[in-house]
């Protein structure tokens, strides 16, 4: 289905929880989030509805988050449900990577085609700072785990934040070298409960300052790609901030608690909470239809009106 704007609309990010097993300073406040009532989030059987009623408005590629979706108890038949979906090419997941090392396999095997995993630091004493208290060595496990199942190629995603991982962008960009793993660096998004103004933004543009041996190649989706000399796999720079990429986007967001989002940086929210096949299918027109031209600008002063953090929406 196209948007008002022709842009067809074939990727639906579905939130399978809100809930996450890290508190990463730009995702989640300190506290963590309240527990939502059972009741007032999709259940399986209501994911996989809406999936079928969004194939049938032509999505073909489903990406699965948080959240953090390994910590949702029923992930693997959800994922497996998900693949076996009539006219879904293709079904990824974004993880913190913690559980990684034990669902790899299991994912593999559940019909998972590929993943991305988050990944901003090297250093394990940074790494337990951004991530108030995560273990990195769990992820790195998780990274090994994903290659020795066989995922074809697996998306590391950065956050660049000026005095944080600004010294680690040519150590994490080497990641790509020895490995079938592209690298992607995120800018920093100024979302509703994040330290935007604490850490500092910095531009993608950064990256190709520390870089400059990358070769360009391509743009796939949102990610202008590059490519050091001899690496197998990608760098990927993608720039919500300082180049947003509005006039190409084809995906529609579909949150935990039910609401179909046009956009993550827009308020309008579209609920299928308790819908049938069909309500579904009309809530996922209307927001298709709602989809702005693109977001407003985002600065510090001027956060995403999306009002929720990224982990009640879906990273």
């Amino acid at each position: 289905m196209q948007d008002k704007f022709g842009r067809t609309i074939t990727y639906l990010r579905l939130s399978v929880t809100d809930l996450c097993n890290l508190r990463c300073k730009y995702c989640m406040p300190e506290a963590g989030v309240c527990k939502k009532n059972h009741e007032d989030m999709l259940k399986e059987d209501e994911m996989i509805l809406a999936i079928e009623a969004a194939a049938s408005l032509g999505i073909r590629k489903l990406r699965i988050t948080g959240g953090e979706p390994l910590v949702k108890k029923n992930i693997l038949s959800i994922c497996k449900r998900a693949s076996r979906v009539a006219g879904i090419d293709e079904v990824c997941v974004t993880t913190n990577g913690v559980l990684l090392e034990k669902y790899a396999q299991e994912l593999k095997d559940a019909g998972v085609k590929r993943l991305n995993i988050s990944l901003d630091t090297l250093d394990a004493g940074k790494f337990f700072e951004i991530t108030r208290g995560g273990d990195l060595k769990q992820v790195l496990a998780g990274i090994d785990a994903a290659l020795q199942a066989g995922f074809a190629k697996i998306k590391l995603n950065a956050v660049l934040m000026a005095g944080f991982n600004d010294d680690e962008i040519r150590s994490l960009a080497e990641l790509s070298i020895n490995k079938s793993i592209d690298v992607r660096f995120i800018e920093l998004m100024p979302m509703l409960d994040t330290n935007f103004d604490q850490v500092a933004y910095m531009p993608i543009s950064k990256v190709l300052d520390v870089l400059p041996e990358l070769s360009e190649l391509s743009v796939d989706g949102i990610a202008n790609l590059y490519k050091l000399p001899g690496a197998q796999g990608n760098i990927g720079l993608i720039s919500p901030v300082s180049n947003n990429f509005c006039a190409g986007c084809n995906r529609i967001r579909l949150t935990a608690d039910g609401k179909f989002k046009p956009c993550l940086h827009a308020p309008e929210e579209f609920s299928i909470k308790g819908l049938d096949f069909l309500g579904m299918v009309e809530q996922m027109k209307k927001a298709i239809l709602a989809k702005p031209e693109r977001h407003d600008d985002l600065t510090g002063k001027n956060i995403s009106k999306a009002e929720r953090s990224m982990n009640a929406i879906g990273g």
